[in-house]
């Protein structure tokens, strides 16, 4: 599992079309065991080297912004692959994003819902890990609306990784935000498909 993205993984808009449907099918499948929701109105998307690949090349495609615009977007995406820490911790990463299609109660709900992204955490056996925010964007603004999407690091050390991969343990996704508490079971295809994030060879 690649733990770094930069301009050298990027390849030119034209080569990137040739292969974009067989692609599309692989990322589709993919994430289809990276998707988690929590509650009624917020889904998780784990994300790894490969979602983030493709992230990156279908904005690209999109917008259409040629060379200059890789920067910008290794700068804004290049982060959430997973990565191996010096201390030899290691981080799942999730899109965390409030979909609501309304826009009066998405509204009314993001002005209640300030610093929710300080009230995730992964639980398992008798681990609790704490979401870490990204910290570029301050996604809550001063009068207490949060932003639709989040960006989330779990980290978690050796000790904890070797408990998250025990075959069939349960791992629980909660939020305790005092207006939005909720939590949900991983499945064990979703278990199993974070589990692929870690370099084994750091335990």
């Amino acid at each position: 599992m690649k733990r770094t993205l930069t301009r050298d993984d990027i390849i030119p808009l034209s080569d990137f079309l040739k292969i974009r449907d067989q692609k599309r099918l692989e990322i589709t499948a993919l994430k289809r065991n990276r998707r988690l929701s929590v509650g009624p109105d917020i889904v998780f998307y784990f994300e790894n080297y490969q979602t983030i690949w493709w992230q990156i090349h279908e904005m690209l495609r999109i917008e259409q912004g040629g060379d200059s615009q890789i920067d910008d977007e290794l700068n804004a995406y290049a982060s959430l692959v997973p990565k191996v820490h010096p201390d030899q911790s290691q981080d799942l990463v999730a899109t965390m994003m409030i979909e609501i299609d309304d826009m009066v109660r998405r509204r009314r709900v993001l002005a209640q819902l300030g610093g929710i992204e300080e009230t995730v955490s992964l639980r398992f056996g008798d681990t609790s890990i704490n979401a870490t925010p990204e910290t570029e964007v301050d996604r809550t603004t001063a009068d207490g609306k949060t932003s639709a999407v989040h960006f989330l690091h779990f980290i978690l050390r050796p000790d904890e990784i070797r408990s998250f991969l025990t075959p069939n343990v349960d791992v629980i996704l909660a939020i305790d935000h005092p207006n939005y508490s909720h939590k949900s079971l991983l499945p064990e295809g979703t278990r199993q498909s974070l589990g692929c994030d870690f370099d084994l060879h750091h335990q």
